[in-house]
């Protein structure tokens, strides 16, 4: 199936941050990249978040739900640094008051500057590390220039300081490879794209694709065992098969359970899972890779309808999401 046309996973969160700044840099403007170092009680945005601004006052990604973002607006165009700087927000009374930190949260920022052919060769090199699922560490000084640590790290927090300069551990995106067009499939490319996974649906059966009416959710039309074998075999791959079809369902898990994948799972009734189970391990499969199959797959709300079911499946994947990234010894 070569001739067949091939999707784009749709450029989301990280991916879309370094993007932009590539763009800004490329262009010949300053930027500044604010990234989460610390928070103390509740905060809308986890530790490693990243706002990039320009010295225009445009911006991208988020730091909270947009109470610091029009202040950090604000003061890198009234006097962006030229070195890396801590701001902190949610210390005082004002501050709470003022930028409405929630449960009178704390948040410690560090606002650095990306200038010239430096700025944008860090970019494109961290960009196209992530891209090539490369697992790196930014080490980015207080004095001096931002570099790239690709060696094995161990940090125990994704990002921390040690007093004279910023880590910061980045891994891959989780991208997930959804088999088979339908209702289902079409919320959880929505639901899950809008989480910062990057989606790609795959359905190889003509009439389904031929019947296709999501012009804005591209099909992929390859084989699932193809697009596992050189794309989704990772540790930051997620599969999901729900065609409900045994035909393709059962080729991609086949190749799913042999991949490192961190999720895998196919929608179906416990029956259906049953058999489902009872089939692959006629074909060889071992009990051990049979243990990853999550089926039925998603949260138990219950759910009933492809909106539900998709969002008990997207709020199970973002559960494992987060134990991933958890418990990764790379970084």
């Amino acid at each position: 199936m070569s001739d067949l046309p091939v999707a784009q996973s749709v450029v989301t969160g990280r991916q879309a941050v370094l993007d932009t700044l590539s763009d800004w840099l490329g262009l010949g403007q300053r930027a500044w990249l604010c990234t989460i170092v610390e928070t103390w009680g509740s905060s809308p945005r986890p530790v490693g978040s990243w706002l990039a601004i320009s010295e225009s006052g445009h911006w991208s990604g988020s730091v909270s739900g947009g109470c610091l973002e029009e202040d950090l607006l604000r003061r890198t165009a009234e006097n962006g640094a030229g070195h890396p700087v801590f701001v902190d927000y949610g210390i005082t009374d004002d501050d709470r008051d003022q930028f409405q930190l929630p449960c009178g949260g704390r948040i410690r920022l560090l606002v650095e500057p990306l200038v010239g052919d430096a700025g944008l060769d860090h970019v494109r090199a961290l960009a196209d590390a992530l891209e090539r699922r490369q697992p790196v560490v930014r080490r980015v000084p207080l004095k001096g220039t931002a570099t790239l640590d690709y060696s094995v790290s161990r940090e125990r927090n994704p990002v921390r300081f040690d007093g004279e300069q910023l880590l910061h551990g980045l891994q891959p995106e989780c991208r997930l490879l959804l088999i088979g067009a339908g209702e289902v499939a079409r919320y959880v490319w929505e639901f899950a794209t809008a989480a910062d996974f990057a989606v790609t649906l795959c359905e190889p059966r003509e009439i389904f694709a031929a019947g296709w009416s999501y012009d804005q959710i591209p099909l992929d039309r390859r084989l699932p065992d193809d697009l596992i074998a050189t794309e989704f075999g990772d540790t930051w791959s997620g599969i999901l098969a729900l065609a409900h079809d045994p035909r393709i369902d059962d080729m991609g898990l086949l190749a799913a359970l042999h991949s490192r994948a961190f999720y895998i799972g196919a929608m179906g009734s416990r029956k259906t899972s049953e058999a489902r189970r009872e089939r692959l391990a006629s074909l060889g499969l071992e009990k051990a890779a049979l243990d990853r199959l999550r089926a039925p797959i998603g949260v138990d709300i219950p759910s009933k309808t492809p909106a539900e079911i998709a969002i008990s499946i997207v709020a199970d994947l973002i559960a494992a999401r987060h134990h991933l990234r958890g418990a990764a010894s790379s970084l």
